[in-house]
């Protein structure tokens, strides 16, 4: 069973709600990168809302960064680059 979030607790997964506050994006931004595969979610609630870990908010910094300079395709890109 997936535990709830909490922005006070960074151990127990957030939902794309607290996360998109924490990184300070939107719902929608956050769901666009999961379609384009730069992030994952690592649970879902018993409602199907997402969880995403606090790997997420390095992830999101890190596309948002590397977005100043490339395209969403092109970043995951190198993201699937850097895996091998």
């Amino acid at each position: 069973m997936a535990t709830t979030t909490h922005p006070h607790h960074p151990e127990r997964p957030y939902r794309i709600g607290d996360l998109a506050e924490k990184v300070g994006v939107s719902r929608q931004v956050i769901s666009t990168y999961c379609m384009y595969g730069l992030l994952s979610e690592v649970d879902r609630t018993p409602g199907g809302q997402r969880l995403f870990d606090k790997n997420a908010v390095r992830r999101i910094r890190l596309i948002q960064d590397l977005n100043r300079r490339y395209t969403l395709r092109e970043i995951r890109e190198i993201f699937l680059r850097d895996r091998t």
